[in-house]
């Protein structure tokens, strides 16, 4: 599955020129914030200048994939034909490695069969190749990363000892300097695993703080270097002002407002360069939350339609079908299966039912209150595609014997 994924994305990149990003603004398209960063690494400039070349030391994003970026760049030539082949691979192999965590987690959740099938169709999955060939960003690494740990998670209640704890600790230390908004389940994921080791009569005091040992270990070079550079503490990253004010103010209607982006924006680019990194984002979180404090009906109404729009797929505001177009319609058929399968899995009470649970409920919370995106979602397709599948089965088996699902 691995390799047949992997050759597949690969021979897709060539034959789409996906390699080929646009030269415009400075080839931005090219890892936009992420490649600005990584530019910088590899010119010798550091961990800066999401925007531009002036702009300074930054924690606009997490550390982990920039820093890829930066090394590929570094051995390659910055947004070179090379380099863009490079990491597009990079993040295929990603994909492809994904296929195992799918299986492992399908396979104790609901069987070989569905571990069999969640797996292969996540290998030749269009979508999911989609982001792997096309986006030099963090999106095929995050789902890898979460499947680990889901996978981890559901073997805890099985380890005694301490090692799982460890590995644990260490998979989200990796995870958070990669996409904090994993965070969001983490303490689901921690109390879960806690409750069933209880329940299996293994005790879990000594590796909950071990994990946390390590976990903190994983973060503490990174924040100590945010505390040196700043001056205060800053937690992984100090973007978060700012895309709260992309989703909300004047004008918001659920979706992201990319005008307001410094990137595209010469006002906000020259607010941002002349107030400085933190104080532009607190700048922007005040006018996000005094919007808000002043807006509640309003913020209320968007924050329902961004709920609708991260299930149900994000309207192009130059489309007229809106959220009833094909690719939308897909979208929300996806996430009706899963939705549908996680429900069954629950009342059937199959192993890790809640788990996958938490995980539908606390990842993507964020995401209601600031803006969605399709890629947004990404993160959690693997579980979300297992329950699917396990539907799909479930009806299979149910109409053989004469049942209905429901």
């Amino acid at each position: 599955m691995v390799l047949l994924s992997l050759v597949l994305q690969v021979a897709a990149i060539g034959l789409l020129h996906t390699y080929r990003f646009r030269e415009g603004e400075d080839h931005f398209g090219f890892g936009w914030e992420m490649g600005r960063v990584g530019r910088s690494i590899a010119s010798g400039h550091g961990f800066s200048n999401p925007y531009g070349d002036s702009t300074g030391p930054t924690a606009w994003e997490p550390p982990v994939y920039p820093y890829l970026i930066g090394g590929v760049f570094k051995l390659f030539g910055p947004y070179s034909d090379s380099s863009a082949w490079v990491l597009l691979v990079i993040n295929s192999l990603f994909t492809a490695l994904t296929c195992i965590p799918i299986f492992l987690i399908a396979q104790k959740s609901f069987g070989t069969r569905v571990g069999v099938w969640s797996a292969w169709i996540w290998a030749l999955f269009p979508y999911a190749m989609y982001w792997s060939i096309r986006w030099v960003w963090d999106t095929t690494l995050a789902p890898l990363l979460l499947s680990l740990i889901f996978l981890v998670s559901l073997q805890m209640e099985d380890w005694p000892g301490r090692r799982g704890w460890a590995i644990y600790g260490a998979l989200w230390g990796v995870a958070a300097l990669s996409n904090p908004s994993m965070l969001s389940f983490l303490p689901f994921s921690g109390l879960w695993v806690w409750y069933r080791r209880h329940k299996q009569g293994l005790r879990s005091l000594g590796g909950v703080v071990l994990a946390s040992v390590i976990f903190s270990a994983c973060l503490t070079p990174w924040l100590v270097r945010n505390y040196r550079t700043f001056g205060q503490f800053v937690f992984i990253r100090d973007d978060f002002g700012v895309q709260l004010r992309l989703g909300n103010g004047p004008y918001a209607d659920g979706i992201l407002m990319a005008y307001l982006q410094p990137n595209l924006n010469a006002l906000e680019f020259e607010k941002f360069r002349r107030f400085g990194e933190l104080a532009y984002a607190e700048d922007r979180k005040r006018q996000a939350f005094d919007w808000v404090r002043d807006h509640p009906g309003r913020f209320a109404v968007i924050s329902f339609k961004r709920f609708v729009y991260y299930w149900a797929g994000v309207p192009k505001a130059t489309s007229r079908l809106g959220l009833f177009d094909f690719r939308n319609s897909l979208f929300l058929a996806s996430s009706v299966l899963a939705i549908w399968g996680l429900g069954w899995a629950v009342r059937k009470k199959r192993r890790g039912a809640w788990l996958y649970l938490w995980l539908a409920l606390s990842y993507p919370t964020i995401y209601y209150f600031v803006f969605p995106h399709a890629r947004y979602r990404h993160p959690i397709e693997p579980e979300l595609l297992i329950v699917a599948v396990y539907l799909t089965s479930e009806i299979e088996n149910r109409k053989k014997s004469g049942h209905v699902c429901g």
